[in-house]
């Protein structure tokens, strides 16, 4: 009798990874599950029989199976016997689902990027849209704003300038409407904005016009509503969450006791895998984690270790594997370690939302009377910096934070009742001239370029019309921009590191700063603050070499629909008179609430 090899038995493929696995020959899935007994897949598959495809049990409390009929697409749940009791339970890791509390879908995750190969531009030459997706751009017969809605606007912020979107998050969410900061599957796009294949198409014709895409990123809690994962297979201590979740005191967060247990090795791969999916998957140029002092700390106090670890861990192998990526930490503790790297003990972020900016920034603005302006804050406000790089803070005057929750708009914060009138206008565009030369990494909040106002609701879209309203500002603010960038090749120092308060008069409330990269003509810019409600006239200050400057941008141009207009000097001729510690000095006149941006023409002009 023939002995036959081992070696030529065929033995079933196991593919690694988790959730459903498509191939040629169908679809494999894998689930951790170690507190339950038996594991059973049901599905479009299997007309939904319950006896149909158990998975086999793996070590480390792995259930795995494989099924030919299974293609993308079928929609399917698990049944898990835990004790004398089943449940149903959607896949963590799926990426599509119907709904956030229905079925989880086998996701196709071909897609046509064509020749894609965006890289974000180096960050001193960036500026961020902070984007809502369901408010954005909403049509007549939508619910919500979906992603080929907002695709329709890009071009909007093509001719702003804007050169990043970042997208508050995509997770699916309990219901159709929400902020995205309550993520119940967080492998899942939101069906309601048109799930995975849309998000891809969003970021691609991102891409195509040169936009790169940031993702916010919701790790410091999950849900707390419509969690499937909630005592997923029936294990938890003190009535906690089971194995997703920590389930004792560190489980208390201020959006419920749902923090993930970062200490424990499933629990970080599948955030870990989660972070990885946005980068390579849906080829997004950088994340932004929410709130990290709640992944470093349960309340700002008692510290989490493992939290801080799994940043530094994500950060340091997206930043080793996609370098340029963006990660962006909101913190707003002032900690320098954020933005270190972990060989300092840092978790490793590129940059982070600067509280040092944006509160004193507001404060001034919204002063209603000019001897309440404190130019220490506004001071502070410019000059602030993590380490030795400035572009480690994203600095706005207009967030999702800063425009809800209590508070508004800011032209809404400085005038309620008239929030278009000259004051709020000129005030929350002097904020906003301040934000756009100081250094640091810009950031609008949408509609903030038109004049939104009231305060941030996720029922409430924008309004488009107010483009036509205030076409003035929408100018302003892509003119501003366009110097932040250098795109006429004069404001070359708006994308330097450095900054030099060297002119301050508390009394008239205005402020000179200078900005340089390199120095030299068409590199250092003069920027000229006004934050009183008086004209300035025939005013002299510092000019840091002699010859003509040129006036590049004034804040109360009536192009602009300035309502308060004064004699400008349209190109000062410094003189070799020393003043404030500089070589020379010139005169120049001011409008009330105004910037006034100077350089000189580049030596080869």
């Amino acid at each position: 009798m023939a002995t036959v090899s081992t070696s030529a038995i065929s033995r079933p493929t196991v593919h690694p990874g988790m959730g459903p696995m498509p191939h040629d020959n169908g679809v494999a899935f894998r689930l951790w599950a170690p507190h339950a007994d038996g594991v059973r897949i049901v599905g479009t598959f299997n007309d939904w029989d319950p006896k149909a495809s158990p998975l086999v049990q793996e070590e480390g409390g792995m259930w795995y199976t494989d099924i030919p009929e299974a293609k993308a697409g079928d929609e399917y749940r698990y049944l898990l016997q835990c004790g004398d009791q089943e449940v149903s339970r959607m896949d963590p890791r799926a990426r599509e689902v119907t709904n956030s509390v229905g079925n989880s879908v086998i996701h196709n995750q071909e897609f046509d990027w064509g020749d894609d190969n965006y890289q974000l531009p180096p960050w001193n030459e960036l500026v961020i849209y902070e984007m809502h997706l369901g408010t954005f751009n909403r049509t007549d017969e939508d619910t919500v704003g979906t992603f080929s809605d907002a695709i329709q606007r890009l071009d909007h912020l093509v001719h702003l300038g804007v050169n990043v979107v970042q997208l508050m998050p995509l997770c699916e969410f309990a219901g159709n409407i929400s902020w995205g900061y309550n993520p119940a599957q967080i492998f899942a796009v939101e069906s309601t904005y048109g799930g995975p294949r849309g998000l891809k198409k969003f970021v691609k014709a991102a891409h195509e016009r040169g936009i790169g895409v940031v993702q916010d990123v919701v790790y410091n809690h999950f849900g707390p509503s419509d969690l499937d994962i909630w005592q997923f297979d029936l294990w938890q201590e003190n009535g906690k969450g089971g194995i997703y979740f920590y389930n004792d005191w560190r489980s208390k967060t201020p959006w419920g006791d749902t923090r993930p247990d970062y200490g424990r090795g499933e629990v970080r791969q599948f955030i870990y895998d989660n972070a990885m999916m946005w980068v390579n998957d849906y080829h997004v140029d950088g994340l932004r984690y929410d709130m990290t002092l709640y992944m470093r700390s349960v309340d700002g106090n008692d510290e989490i270790p493992e939290g801080w670890s799994l940043a530094q861990w994500i950060n340091h192998d997206i930043r080793a594997n996609k370098p340029g990526t963006l990660l962006i930490a909101e913190d707003l503790r002032t900690n320098a370690y954020i933005t270190k790297s972990a060989g300092e003990g840092g978790a490793h972020f590129s940059s982070q939302w600067d509280a040092e900016f944006v509160h004193p920034i507001r404060e001034v603005a919204k002063q209603p009377n000019d001897v309440g302006r404190d130019m220490d804050k506004l001071v502070h406000a410019i000059t602030y910096r993590y380490n030795i790089n400035s572009f480690e803070r994203v600095i706005y005057t207009e967030s999702h934070d800063e425009v809800a929750n209590g508070k508004q708009r800011l032209p809404s914060e400085i005038a309620p009742e008239s929030p278009a009138d000259g004051y709020a206008r000129h005030r929350s565009t002097l904020a906003a001239g301040v934000m756009l030369t100081s250094p640091g990494i810009p950031m609008l909040f949408q509609g903030q370029e038109f004049l939104q106002d009231g305060w941030f609701q996720d029922t409430d879209p924008l309004d488009w019309s107010r483009i036509e309203e205030f076409p003035g500002v929408v100018l302003l603010y892509r003119d501003l921009i366009h110097h932040r960038l250098n795109r006429f090749g004069v404001t070359k120092g708006l994308t330097g590191q450095e900054v030099m308060v060297y002119h301050r008069n508390d009394e008239r409330k205005l402020l000179a700063y200078q900005r340089w990269l390199d120095h030299g003509p068409g590199d250092d810019v003069v920027v000229v603050v006004n934050f009183s409600h008086e004209a300035i006239e025939n005013y002299t200050i510092g000019m840091p070499t002699g010859g003509n400057w040129k006036l590049r941008f004034n804040s109360a141009a009536s192009v602009y629909n300035a309502t308060f207009v004064s004699s400008t000097i349209a190109e000062l001729a410094a003189t070799d008179e020393p003043h404030d510690g500089m070589t020379h000095s010139g005169t120049l006149s001011i409008s009330p609430y105004s910037l006034l941006v100077y350089s000189q023409d580049p030596e080869s002009a």
